[in-house]
């Protein structure tokens, strides 16, 4: 469910007056407790995934103006481990913006609840989001408008990531049919 309308296609919509990227920037913050842990002791990544997914979808939420759903999630990096009692903070925003798809970009921050040093990094990753309707068929959402330098820097590499996700698609698309071409049953 990733954005790959043509320009003749976006050309026939009505224009959606685009929103700041500050608009729809969330952060989400949960106390890691014992019911978090893996084997090891630490909080599970599966735990952290969902988080960052939550996040995630909120923004998405937000930005598009109704529900959202996960398309797929690029690069989920673990920096270091989460532990029992580390206050975890995951902190996303919209980079790009397609016909129906966004881009949001995540990270995750950690800190001990009961200290004051400052949070660090534990993760990150990226996810693309389809806004839906009523009926689960991609929406049109408003493009998103970059207000830093920042912002527009994680916006060109979203477009690169985009680029990169398309084009493995279509490599790996062509492999399937060309295998199949030649009497492979895969």
């Amino acid at each position: 469910m990733t954005d790959q309308s043509t320009e003749a296609e976006q050309d026939t919509d009505p224009e959606i007056p685009g929103k700041p990227t500050s608009a729809s920037r969330t952060t989400l913050s949960h106390i890691m407790t014992h019911s978090d842990t893996n084997l090891l002791g630490t909080v599970h990544g599966g735990v952290i995934m969902k988080l960052v997914d939550d996040a995630a979808g909120a923004v998405a939420g937000r930005h598009s103006g109704g529900p959202a759903v996960t398309a797929s999630m690029d690069e989920m990096a673990f920096l270091e481990p989460v532990r029992v009692g580390d206050l975890v903070h995951v902190k996303a925003q919209v980079n790009w913006t397609g016909r129906t798809s966004m881009e949001i970009g995540v990270r995750v921050l950690a800190e001990r609840w009961n200290e004051s040093a400052p949070a660090t990094q534990v993760g990150s990753a990226y996810l693309v989001f389809t806004a839906v309707d009523a009926d689960g068929k991609p929406r049109r959402v408003p493009p998103v408008v970059p207000e830093t330098d920042r912002d527009r820097r994680r916006c060109q590499e979203a477009q690169i990531r985009r680029t990169h996700r398309l084009a493995r698609r279509r490599a790996i698309r062509e492999l399937r049919e060309r295998r199949a071409a030649e009497g492979f049953q895969d």
